[in-house]
Formats: C-alpha cells, structure tokens, sequence
C-alpha cells in the first residue's frame, strides 16, 4: 500500500518538505564533448550531490515515500513513512561547485591536462526545482612519450626491472595519474616480498617533462631511499626474520606463562596448552632465518584461519636492529582461543491433512578434538508421522526416519606417503564423513548409507577469489530390506528411472569443482552495488564414477544376466559428468545493476550403466532456474507432462542449459526491485521410452527452448537476502500444450511464485 501510494502521489508531493526559499535538485546531467574515450556514468562518483534516486529511471519511489508523511514528526506513522524514505535533496550552489572542481581533476588526473568544466543551472522558482548540467571540453590529452628510471639502489632496480609485469605503462598510454597511483601501490607490495620490511609506496615519485607545444611526456619514477637508509643511497637493506613466537591470550596475565620450543618456532602458553605447537607451525609460513615477506605473512594469516579453535589472530614485526648489515625482526602472532565446544537442538512439528509429526534433530561440535583444532561433527535427526486411514497390505503404518551423521575436519593436506612440507603449502583442509539414513514408509524400508573423503583449498590471483573441492572418494549405498510384494511393480511395472530410485544401488565417484570471483564481501557501511563496477563468478565441475571398479570387475568378475557387473549383488553406476556456469554483473550505478547467466552441463552414462542415476541428472525450473515453471516441472526436450505431482520423475535429463538476465534496482530501506528473463531447458543423451521428445537433437533443440519473464521483490538484510519471484511462461516446448502463453496468457497454467534466500545467480 505505501509503495501504490508512494507512487500516486509522486508527482505533486515532492517538494512537500521543501523548505521556502530553498530548491529540489531535480535533475543533474554530465554532457563531455568531443571525446568518446571517457564515458559520463564515470564521473557521476565525482559529483558532490546528485537528486534522489529513480526507480526503473523514472520514479523517485524514496522521495514519493518520504514525502507522505506530514510535518508533525512526534507522529510515529511520520517517523516510519521518512524512515522508508529518503528526504528531498535541496540544491546548495556551494556543492555545485565543488562537483565542478572534482570532475575538472578527474580529468587532469585521467590524463586531460587542459579539461575545463562549464555549469548550466536552470532554476524554477515558482515550481522550487532545480537542474544542473555539467559540460566538460575535455582538449586534446596528455600521453607518455618515453618512461626511465631513477632508481639508485642496484639490488631495487633489479627486482623491478626483472619483473616484466609491474610496470604496465607503455609509449602513447595516456598520462593518467590513478594508473601512476597504482604503480606506486604494485612496486612497495613487491619489494615487501622481497624483504624490504620498512618501504613505503610514498618513496616513490614521478617526474613529467613536457616540450612546449607537444603532448608527449617524458615520465621519470624516482625512488628515494628508505628511512634506515638516508646515510647511503646505495645500501638498501632487507630485513630477515630472527624469531618467530606465539603467544596466547592468558599467557600475557600469567605470572609464569610457560614457552614452548618446537622446531624453529616457540608458543608461549598461560594457564593451558590448549593447542599443540606443531598445528600452530604447520600453518606458519613465517620462518626464522628468512628476509621478510608480506606474502608469507598473507599466508599465515589465511592459514590459521582455517584453525576453528582460534577466534583472533594478530602478526605483529618488531624490529631489533641490525647485526652487520642485516636488519633483524620478530614475529610475535597473538591468537585468542575460540569456543570449544558447541550443542544445538531443532524441533519441528508437522500436520499433514490430519495427520500429526514431529522431529527433533541435535548436533555436536567439538572445535579441537586432539588440541590441534580438528573439528568433529555429530548430527542426529529423528522423525515420524502417525497416519490414518485404511492401511491394510502395508508393510509399516507410520513415516518413520533416523538418521547419523558424523564428520571431522583436519585443517591441513591428509594424504599418505606426502611430504610435510608439500601438506603444508597445499593449504588445504581434509574432511571425512560417514552418514546412515534409516526410512520407514508405508511402501518400504530404505537404508542409505554414504562416506566421502575430499580435500578443499583456496588460494587468490590478486582481486580473484578461488576455491577448490576435490572429492577422491564419495560412496553412497541405497538398499531396500523390506516392501510390498508388488511395490515396484505397481508404481513402475515399465519406468526404469522410477525402478532404480527404488531399487537397491551403488555409486562411488571421483570430482573436483573449482568456483572463482572477483567479488568482495560487502559491508554494513558500504552498498553492494557500489563496491565494484562488475562482478563475475564461474564454477566449474567435473566427476565420474564406477571405472575403477569396472577395472576390477572386468578381471575378476563375470557379467551378470542382465549383462552388468556387480558388487554386493548390486549393479553400480558407471557415467561422467561436467557443468560450467558463468554469471557476470554490470553495476550500473550504486542502486541499479544488470546480472547475467549462462549455464551448461551434459552427462553420459558408459560401461556398467545405460542410464545416468536419477539423482546425478539435470533438472529445470524452480527458483534458480526458468523461473516460468516449478522445480522439475520443465522438460526434457518437448516431453509431455501432464501430473507435475506423479511425473516428476521423469522430468530429469543428460543434457541442461540455462541463460538468464535480470535488471536488479534499489527501491527504498531493504526493498529491492527486480525484472528477469530466463531461457533454457534439459535433454535425454538417449531416446528413452517413458521420455517421448526429451531426445537432445541438433536441428531441434532451439525450438525446445523455454523461454520465461517475470518481476521480484527482494529484502537485503546485509547478512542475507529474502527473495520472491513471480515467473510467467512465454515459450513453453511441451508437446499438445499452449506454445505461445506470452501471447495467449492464462494466469493459472503460466504464473508460478517462488521465495528462495539469496539471489538466483
């Protein structure tokens, strides 16, 4: 209601708050002329007011908000009507001004020695608005004609010249000051792995000659000596690492804090030895006898982070002077103790069409098993469900499951026959993980029992972020004990996808995923939007399954009658697998972004299987994928399906794609718009025979593509977004369904809703 009335009442409400005499900045434009090199939405940053924001780039949904609200602010309805809103932005020539200094030194800086910046402002005093234009001449622009240095220190000299990618200035760049800043920034991050502890970016200058009348520059960088070193120019000098100590938090009270010696390093300890040194020095990439390196002291950072029993951890360097020409420093790294451990409980109850559940599920953590910071998990869960009704000729008269999952995680490279120091700079931790799910229905009794073994690591390319996950070993074993006598029979007498999730199954795989972005975590202070000007992100996975024991098989082991091998009487799963999905999005402003999706994956089944497991397949719609549809209600190919409810099981493929866009805009507090289109669909790799049309086929599978539009609403809470969609079908592939609902449209066959958390890509 407040958003329908915001918006009914925007036009002759926004100078309500206005105060008399004064003027709403109603409008601020950037024209540059002459130069197609820089683009107006650059500058906008620079400018030191700009009006209130517009919703789809016409509606100023904040101030409309704002400005319903009445002048009494001891009103609680007032008080809450500005706090959703934002007040009118009043034009101050002072702030005019100065945004006109601002965008003629981001010129100069860029490299437009001779912009000027001229201002238009059309003031409407009956009306209490105000327009402001910005018209930059930017002249012709300032370029690098040759670049030396003017480096005394031969040792520093070398360091920079040998390193071909630090200075990425070249004849004919333009002479742009923010690229000289970070140049600055790159060489002291390099000569701090190098060992120069004390250098600055601040010793290093540049110098620009000009020949009158050219737009050439001769550009110098100069480095002065560092502080230490003001006595000699040419006697630069690195800093090695003498000592390396921990120090716990209780051990700075104690009144007799106990030191530890381990190899090169030492822990001083308070009241308790709460973690072993040798974790402590496994993750310490800080060694005595080596010069200093910011790099290494990143490393330390990133790795004892990865210890869940420390809560704080702080590297501190003293210097201790010089013995010879050698400056020494000491490595002090304060680490405070986290929780040990932790209890939770969940309690859920359940009423389905009368019949009442309940269940209750406890997990235990205990962040340092053995005092080097393992974390070992226990989980439990149990539910049931009474039912009523005419039971006869089944098996249990109740829902009933149990089910145990523990897990411990080592904070480092568990791999046998492995060098220490290869475990260490793998940086990776080890998870092993045993589950057991025990089922009762009215149908059958399922078991399922599953163990993995897989190792992740993360590791960073300058702003990119990357993860790692590699599965060596993942069973999962599904057996039946018990069911109705004719249970599979009944609910598949022909449908093989439908037998095999029911009957008795084996899979053990090998994979990897790797996931990479160059996005940084926002913060309470500074708006997603605005942190960056594009983000993307790519994952990437890989597995397969069932080749070493079809190794094994194929030489001890003769096919069964069915002509499959076996292993505890069960055939297993033999496929390979791959998925790629990309998303890329183009911030256009602090409140408005552009997001794009593009997705693909195909699975194979070879050897033991003539069919990919059910849960190993694609499937489409729902809320991350063609939002048009329900999850599993789309595809495969131009497959019929005429129960969402009874059919699903069908509705799964070897072959996905997905491509979707999305205009995403801040509205007002936590509200956030979003208009979306989504195109994609899954295929068969082979013609099945209860998936008529779901065949991937080259001249056919455009004309299966899916194709939906539709709106959403979200709620950022900073830590976590709520998400609701409205999907409409446009293009649906189904055989003997409407093709076109974007132009025959029936609300009830073509809307779907979704509530999901966080962004659909």
């Amino acid at each position: 209601m407040v958003l329908l009335a915001a918006v009914a009442l925007w036009g002759c409400s926004s100078t309500k708050h206005v105060p008399d005499g004064e003027m709403l900045l109603d409008k601020v434009s950037i024209e540059i002329e002459d130069n197609k090199e820089v683009r107006a939405e650059e500058l906008v940053n620079f400018l030191r007011q700009t009006p209130n924001h517009k919703v789809l780039g016409f509606a100023k949904l904040q101030l409309a908000t704002y400005s319903l609200s009445g002048r009494d602010s001891t009103k609680w309805y007032n008080r809450w009507l500005r706090k959703l809103g934002r007040p009118p932005v009043i034009y101050d020539a002072d702030l005019t001004e100065a945004s006109r200094r601002q965008l003629r030194q981001a010129m100069i800086n860029r490299g437009y020695m001779e912009a000027e910046v001229e201002v238009d402002t059309i003031l409407d005093h009956a009306r209490k608005r105000a327009r402001v234009g910005y018209r930059i001449h930017s002249g012709e622009p300032h370029v690098i004609g040759s670049m030396s240095l003017n480096i005394p220190d031969p040792a520093i000299r070398d360091i920079i010249e040998a390193d071909t990618t630090l200075i990425d200035l070249a004849e004919g760049d333009l002479f742009d000051r923010n690229r000289l800043d970070n140049l600055r920034t790159s060489i002291a991050g390099r000569l701090h792995d190098e060992g120069y502890y004390d250098f600055s970016r601040e010793y290093i200058t540049f110098t620009a000659d000009t020949v009158r009348g050219s737009k050439e520059i001769a550009l110098t960088l100069n480095l002065r000596p560092t502080a230490v070193q003001r006595d000699s120019v040419h006697n630069a000098r690195i800093y090695y690492i003498r000592s390396v100590t921990f120090v716990t938090e209780d051990a700075l009270a104690a009144q007799h804090p106990d030191t530890v010696r381990y190899r090169n390093i030492s822990v001083v300890y308070g009241s308790e030895r709460y973690i072993k040194p040798s974790a402590l020095y496994d993750m310490c990439f800080i060694e005595p006898g080596q010069h200093y390196s910011l790099r290494n002291v990143d490393r330390t950072y990133s790795s004892l982070s990865r210890l869940s029993i420390l809560r704080f951890i702080n590297i501190e360097m003293h210097p201790v002077g010089r013995v010879g020409d050698v400056e020494l420093l000491d490595a002090v790294i304060n680490i405070s103790r986290n929780k040990k451990q932790n209890v939770s409980l969940e309690v859920e109850g359940t009423n389905s069409e009368g019949d009442l559940g309940f269940g209750i599920g406890a997990t235990y953590q205990n962040r340092n098993l053995t005092h080097r910071s393992e974390l070992l998990s226990v989980k439990f869960r149990t539910a049931y469900e009474s039912l009523s009704g005419n039971l006869d000729g089944f098996i249990n008269k109740r829902f009933t499951e149990y089910a145990a999952e523990t897990g411990i995680t080592f904070p480092k490279f568990m791999l046998p026959f492995a060098s220490r120091s290869f475990k260490k700079r793998m940086q990776a931790t080890t998870e092993f993980a045993v589950s057991f799910n025990y089922q009762e229905r009215p149908e059958y009794t399922r078991v399922i029992w599953s163990a993995a073994w897989r190792w992740k690591w993360n590791n960073r390319l300058r702003d990119i972020a990357r993860r790692h996950t590699f599965d060596l070993l993942d069973i999962n074993y599904v057996r039946l004990p018990r069911s109705t006598i004719d249970f599979i029979d009944q609910i598949a007498p022909s449908n093989p996808l439908l037998r095999y999730s029911y009957e008795d199954h084996f899979i053990m795989r090998l994979g990897y995923t790797y996931y990479q972005t160059n996005r940084r975590i926002p913060t309470a202070e500074v708006n997603a939007f605005a942190m960056q000007p594009s983000i993307t992100t790519m994952r990437a996975s890989a597995e397969t399954a069932g080749n070493l024991l079809y190794g094994i098989s194929s030489i001890f082991q003769n096919r069964g009658a069915d002509g499959a091998y076996k292993v505890f009487g069960i055939q297993y799963a033999q496929y390979i697998k791959g998925e790629i999905d990309y998303t890329y999005t183009l911030n256009l402003n602090s409140r408005n972004a552009l997001a794009f999706r593009g997705g693909f994956g195909i699975a194979y089944p070879y050897g033991n299987s003539s069919m990919v497991p059910f849960e190993k397949r694609f499937y489409a719609g729902g809320a991350n994928g063609v939002r048009g549809w329900g999850v599993r209600t789309l595809g495969p190919g131009c497959y019929d399906s005429q129960n969402s409810v009874t059919d699903f099981i069908n509705q799964c493929g070897d072959i996905s794609f997905i491509a979707s866009a999305e205009y995403r805009a801040k509205l007002f507090w936590v509200f956030e718009g979003a208009l979306f289109v989504d195109v994609g669909n899954i295929w068969t790799i082979r013609s099945y025979p209860n998936q008529p049309g779901g065949m991937f086929k080259f001249n056919k599978f455009y004309k299966q593509l899916a194709a939906s539009y539709g709106i959403g609403l979200r709620m950022d809470f900073t830590y976590f977004l709520l998400r609701f969609d409205l999907g409409l079908k446009a293009h649906n592939p189904a055989m003997n369904q409407e093709p076109w609902p974007l132009l025959h449209p029936r609300w009830s066959r073509d809307a779907t809703f979704h509530f999901s958390v966080g962004y659909p890509f």
